[in-house]
């Protein structure tokens, strides 16, 4: 296994954890700022009053894309499960 090749399923790992958490930190993110802005509006500063409604979102994202998620990483373990003998020689 030469540099190249640890450098290359590195950065394959990583485009991975990006692509299969970005749904969820998008999603998260927004809504954490459309409730920073109403807390804004409203001069509420209620620490809580952000949790539920961003835990709320990260269960309806994950009710929706979890498939795809398990999917996609399950493809991926097994692709580079299978890519064991070859990077070994």
């Amino acid at each position: 296994m030469n540099p190249q090749m640890v450098l290359t399923t590195g950065q394959e790992a990583l485009v991975m954890m990006l692509t299969v958490s970005m749904p969820i930190l998008a999603v998260v993110m927004i809504v954490g700022l459309v409730v920073s802005i109403i807390q804004a509006i409203t001069q509420i500063t209620e620490q809580t009053l952000s949790f539920v409604p961003k835990l709320i979102a990260a269960v309806v994202v994950f009710a929706i894309a979890g498939p795809w998620m398990l999917t996609t990483l399950v493809d991926y373990l097994r692709r580079t499960i299978e890519s064991i003998p070859t990077l070994a020689a």
